[in-house]
């Protein structure tokens, strides 16, 4: 009787702790918020995600990859999380949301030099305007009616062309635009959009463990840390 008791036990399904869920993130190639540096995944919006992770003590796993891919995936597999996802009234029902990673506001820049000159969103509509692959930008110049765009794989792909002559215009972080124009020769030409961009996680995401990294990020942004990280990677979020 007691063998097989004993057996009845080692045979019971075993349900494993919470803490033991891996968190698959993922993300695409755009410095200071998230990048590779040699074999090291690194930027101001990592340091977050892993600060948060670190604090809640649940595994993860950090890819970058093509933006397109990184937003797929955190739609179609369970556990996955992508960042850092602008956060709109079309994306609200299809995530579940931690945020924000910041609050950013976009704009429109030109090479220096292209000639190109608008003072608001409509006079930009004749031009050339590229973004990336089911970036929220794309969705953002669709619904504002400009119809002359150039998609590209990501972001580096799309300064690449800028700097190139090959488009007029491109949209980027207003955050980023202030440390990139001391390396390159670019220009603001006029404002896109602003939103909060955060962690955008698959619907069946567990609910509690959104809840512990909500407050663990909602943590490292009242005691500072948040901007520390920023200020580290040569970003000003102002007060």
């Amino acid at each position: 009787m007691k063998k097989l008791m004993l057996l009845a036990f080692l045979t019971l399904p075993c349900a494993a702790p919470a803490q033991s869920q891996t968190v698959n993130f993922t993300t695409e190639e755009y410095a200071p918020f998230n990048y590779r540096d040699g074999k090291v995944i690194k930027g101001a919006t990592v340091e977050q995600v892993e600060k948060v992770m670190a604090d809640i003590g649940v595994d993860y796993t950090i890819e970058v990859m093509p933006w397109a891919r990184a937003y797929s995936l955190a739609q179609s597999r369970p556990m996955t999380c992508v960042f850092a996802t602008a956060h709109n009234g079309l994306r609200d029902p299809l995530f579940k949301w931690i945020e924000p990673l910041l609050v950013d506001r976009n704009i429109l820049i030109t090479r220096k030099g292209s000639g190109v000159v608008a003072s608001d969103l409509e006079a930009s509509k004749k031009y050339t305007v590229g973004t990336q692959r089911e970036d929220y930008t794309e969705m953002v110049l669709r619904q504002k009616g400009f119809t002359k765009l150039d998609i590209a794989s990501d972001f580096n792909a799309t300064l690449r062309k800028l700097l190139g002559g090959r488009i007029d215009m491109m949209p980027i972080s207003e955050l980023y635009f202030e440390k990139l124009k001391a390396d390159q020769p670019v220009e603001m030409v006029t404002m896109l959009s602003s939103q909060p961009m955060g962690i955008a996680c698959h619907k069946d995401f567990p609910s509690e463990l959104q809840v512990r990294m909500q407050t663990a990020l909602d943590k490292l942004i009242s005691n500072g840390i948040q901007k520390e990280i920023f200020f580290k990677y040569g970003l000003d979020l102002g007060d």
